[in-house]
């Protein structure tokens, strides 16, 4: 039975992965020093075996016996790399690199590393590639390109890479976040009737739900190991790009009552890219997204509305990562 182990198990995407993993019968082991205990607001999917640990404490033997590492743990948005980018290099950068280095010592022959469309940044040109130049604005994007750079050095016949660069991820999760853009605004709707945008709504951003991003890893997982040898590629659809102000209205549309308010606080948003996802559709032809945008939407303000989310929620520390992690620095610092 092939051996899998994912990092960051109990973070957003990995609930998602470790349940799909588990449902294929495939033998999952999780690793996560588990900073947002506390934070879920749905039970957890428990992998066949759990190291509570900081990914850079795994030794080589650990890791002998692995297929392959899918690689989510990371200090994990632009404002927390912000908070301290000394622990987001040393974590995202410099634990993945070694992670990725002792894992090929150790035989394991896949290692798919979570990337992040965060890295295009701002560009003149629309309609990214992954050829395109990357202009990463933040130690979070510049951590992701730097790995991806150093991780893809290490391929060869018996260690292969494969690096998913994810567009900005949204939807229902039971370790939930409400510190990304589409969560955001529909939480905002259903718990303060108003839908605040902090831009002046004209940035795009290419949208995937995050039960997605987690078949795209089972996905490359199953892929022939040629199809996907060391190879770059984006992870959403092209019919998922949308501005912020696009988000706004279909959070309306399903909260009628909610008004659109524009506060312009961070003024013009400088994150600003739509991504092209050809080369993902070309590679792994029979990979299609589960969700729309609307429908992901859909089902997460179900889940709002059963959870009775409420302003109290909105303002607590469980759903917003950087709020929690203020207070848990010490751990992993």
């Amino acid at each position: 039975m092939k051996k899998i182990l994912v990092t960051g198990h109990n973070g957003y995407i990995g609930p998602h992965l470790v349940r799909l993993l588990k449902d294929a019968g495939y033998y999952v082991i999780g690793v996560d020093v588990n900073l947002f205990s506390g934070c879920e607001w749905e039970t957890l999917p428990k992998p066949d075996e759990e190291w509570i640990k900081d990914i850079r404490q795994i030794s080589q033997k650990e890791l002998e016996g692995i297929d392959t590492i899918m690689h989510l743990a990371a200090i994990s948005n632009d404002p927390m790399g912000d908070l301290n980018a000394d622990i987001t290099y040393s974590i995202n950068r410099d634990g993945t690199i070694k992670l990725a280095e002792l894992a090929k010592k150790a035989g394991v022959e896949r290692f798919l590393f979570s990337s992040s469309c965060s890295i295009y940044g701002k560009s003149d040109k629309l309609d990214m590639e992954e050829t395109d130049p990357t202009v990463p604005l933040t130690a979070y994007a510049i951590s992701k390109i730097e790995c991806e750079k150093a991780i893809s050095k290490l391929a060869d016949s018996h260690f292969s890479p494969a690096f998913l660069r994810n567009a900005t991820a949204y939807g229902h999760s039971p370790m939930l976040r409400i510190d990304l853009v589409v969560n955001n605004l529909l939480a905002c709707a259903v718990a303060r009737g108003d839908i605040r945008i902090m831009s002046d709504g004209s940035p795009w951003r290419p949208l995937v739900h995050c039960k997605d991003i987690a078949r795209a890893f089972v996905a490359f997982f199953e892929a022939p190991k040629q199809t996907i040898h060391n190879k770059i590629i984006n992870i959403g659809g092209n019919t998922e790009n949308f501005q912020v102000k696009d988000v706004g209205n279909l959070v309306q549309k399903l909260v009628p009552k909610a008004n659109i308010v524009y506060t312009g606080e961070v003024g013009k948003d400088s994150r600003d890219y739509k991504v092209r996802f050809d080369l993902l559709n070309k590679t792994l032809p029979n990979f299609k997204l589960e969700y729309t945008l609307e429908s992901g939407m859909e089902e997460l303000y179900k889940k709002y509305i059963d959870h009775k989310f409420s302003e109290t929620n909105f303002n607590s520390d469980q759903f917003v990562r950087l709020r929690t992690l203020k207070n848990r620095l010490h751990l992993i610092a």
